[in-house]
């Protein structure tokens, strides 16, 4: 659910007891009670100081915890070592130092945060490989275009409405595949696209009461209380203006705020790995182009300008690998990948004109039915020692040959006049239905599974249903990490993904910075650092204007909900604020709301899950969530600040 599942032990040292009867309160992966009434496994209570811990030894943890939590920061911003290292460097070193145990130190590998987070990543991949996705991007593309402000406001807007009602890492998660081949099809860099979706997935869990945790937690604070919980939209009038600042923050300034790097990913596709994955781009013969009447074999499309011809339409007819006999006629369509300097310097020539990105046979092309596959001449094949044009490969395997690899020799221009041999690799464009069929015939061997394998057609309705079932049981009550990874296993069990295709969906980079950082909260809450830093700042604004006081309220929210967890800052800070507001004339309602919708202006660090989760495929460092998080920090509290106190205080 957010940070909030991270799951550090709640705050204990509170010096007054907050209002109202002492209970249970039912908080989904939490068991919470007022007073001294809920002990530990050591038999402390959540709410009772440490009497073994004395206040010198108190002070030195806090010094300790000071220099760990500063080291930790200047390694992630230097980036000196790998986040994901300094994580689990800070989690060993509060363990040497005593200030937690080593079952704490290790605590944040089996929390609900860590496990939520393993199962959103199955459950995204099995909705990306149903085609789910691909639909996604293509309706927001449809409507959107290739517009960077239009994309980005597009999405985020999407992603924003959803987190409403949803658990926002899981709206994050839904998006991430569809965002990914967004920035493919309109060549925008991920790293402007990621960003200002994920702060969307958090900024929209303020528009209802059960949008984020923080918010959920606040009704069940203030119902033990005894004052009256707030209704379903009664935080809508914050939530929606703080989504729209977050859209248009990023919409009309993000080329100051956003990276411009590409997406870190794996190369993996085999037109990555071969270095042919251009876009695919279309072009329509006109009566006077000079290609009319010509065959292929007269264009010299790959001599002249470096392209490959992969296929023709004509009027709604698609022949793949068209033959070097086939002749051009006017109103033919044909579809090419190659370098843009070679596709414009042929349009010019030719006469032909481009449909542009809007080309219905490009989007068929680009579509789950096609693609590129590695093929292998099998020892003893019929087709050793003859060439590609004897053979006619063409005509006789309906696929288009791109790259020619014989031992460490590569090539990419014509080959069509080279004997084969046994082991020779041939990478070629072609139906998946069609590669399919080459698996088990005796003179190719099919050297890779066609990408279209990983797409299980006619299963699309039935991962979304897992996906939607999954998030459902967490409004229920139902603790999130139960209801994902329920949700994972039964991708798996259903068929949608194999065990290994969901071990190879799992970030491990991402699983590392969080498990390593939640014990960093832990510490925070054992050593006394948080209640003593929150107690100090609401005992200092007595007589204080009630904006100076609502102010002070949401920065110390915010800091305290990027290094515990916003559960945690939720239920250490409402109670305070609650006593603080009757004794200075502002409205404690109005003060709890505040800790609570600031809890989630999580945005300055990568420690959020929602950030963690994109930090990798975006492409982002720790300086460029300082550098974007921190204008969004200031507009977040600005909003929040301003509105509360003018509709609710």
């Amino acid at each position: 659910m957010e940070q909030s599942e991270m799951q550090a032990p709640l705050p204990h040292r509170f010096t007054s007891a907050p209002p109202g009867p002492k209970g249970p309160i039912a908080i989904p992966g939490i068991f919470i009670r007022w007073g001294n009434c809920c002990p530990r496994e050591n038999g402390e209570s959540f709410f009772s100081p440490l009497p073994h811990l004395p206040n010198d030894a108190m002070d030195t943890g806090i010094l300790l915890l000071g220099a760990v939590l500063a080291v930790t920061i200047i390694l992630f911003v230097s980036e000196w070592v790998r986040i994901d290292m300094v994580a689990i460097m800070a989690s060993l070193s509060l363990a040497w130092l005593g200030l937690i145990s080593p079952m704490d130190a290790f605590s944040g590998f089996a929390s609900n945060a860590v496990i939520a987070m393993v199962a959103v990543m199955i459950l995204g991949y099995g909705i990306e490989r149903t085609g789910v996705t691909s639909r996604i991007a293509d309706a927001i593309i449809r409507h959107a275009g290739t517009s960077d402000q239009r994309v980005v406001a597009t999405t985020s807007m999407t992603v924003g409405l959803l987190s409403s009602v949803l658990q926002n890492i899981g709206s994050a998660a839904l998006f991430l595949p569809a965002v990914r081949r967004i920035g493919k099809q309109t060549r925008i860099p991920v790293s402007r696209l990621m960003m200002p979706m994920g702060f969307a997935a958090i900024l929209g869990g303020s528009i209802t009461m059960i949008g984020s945790s923080p918010l959920i937690v606040l009704n069940d604070l203030l119902r033990q209380s005894d004052a009256a919980p707030f209704s379903l939209f009664a935080v809508t009038p914050i939530g929606v203006p703080l989504l729209a600042a977050g859209v248009l923050l990023f919409a009309f300034a993000g080329d100051r705020i956003l990276p411009r790097r590409e997406e870190v990913v794996k190369r993996t596709s085999v037109a990555e790995i071969w270095g042919i994955d251009h876009p695919l781009r279309t072009a329509t013969i006109t009566p006077s182009s000079s290609l009319v009447g010509k065959t292929r074999e007269e264009a010299f499309f790959k001599i002249r300008y470096g392209l490959d011809l992969l296929a023709i339409r004509s009027l709604r007819e698609i022949t793949i690998a068209p033959s070097r006999a086939t002749r051009f006629a006017e109103g033919q369509e044909l579809a090419f990948i190659g370098p843009e300097e070679g596709f414009l310097k042929f349009i010019r020539e030719s006469g032909c004109i481009s449909p542009g990105p809007e080309s219905r046979f490009k989007e068929i092309l680009d579509g789950e039915g096609y693609g590129f596959a590695e093929l292998i001449v099998r020892p003893k094949a019929s087709l050793i020692g003859k060439t590609m044009r004897e053979i006619r490969f063409r005509q006789l395997f309906s696929i288009e040959p791109i790259v020619h690899q014989r031992g460490e020799t590569e090539t990419r221009a014509d080959f069509s006049h080279m004997p084969l041999a046994a082991g020779d690799v041939i990478v070629a464009f072609g139906a998946w239905d069609t590669l399919r069929l080459l698996a088990g015939h005796k003179d190719l061997l099919l050297l890779t599974h066609p990408e279209g394998d990983a797409v299980r057609h006619g299963m699309a309705h039935l991962a979304v249903l897992i996906f939607a079932a999954s998030l459902a049981l967490t409004v229920t009550g139902v603790p999130l990490s139960l209801a994902l990874l329920t949700g994972a296993a039964a991708m798996v069990i259903s068929g949608v993904l194999t065990i290994d295709e969901a071990y190879r969906a799992i970030e491990w980079k991402t699983i590392a910075l969080i498990g390593g950082l939640i014990p960093l909260g832990i510490a925070i809450e054992k050593t006394g650092a948080a209640t003593l830093i929150a107690g100090a700042l609401i005992g200092g604004l007595g007589g204080a204007h009630p904006l100076v006081i609502m102010s002070a309220v949401a920065v110390l929210a915010t800091v305290l909900s990027l290094v515990i967890s916003n559960v945690a800052a939720t239920v250490l800070l409402v109670p305070l604020v609650m006593i603080a507001g009757a004794g200075t004339g502002v409205d404690p309602r109005a003060l709890a709301l505040l800790v609570a919708v600031c809890a989630s202006n999580s945005f300055i660090l990568p420690t959020h899950q929602v950030n963690a989760l994109l930090m990798g495929p975006g492409g982002y460092s720790t300086k460029d969530f300082i550098k974007a998080g921190s204008v969004m920090t200031v507009i977040f509290i600005g909003i929040a600040v301003t509105l509360i106190y003018l509709l609710i205080a």
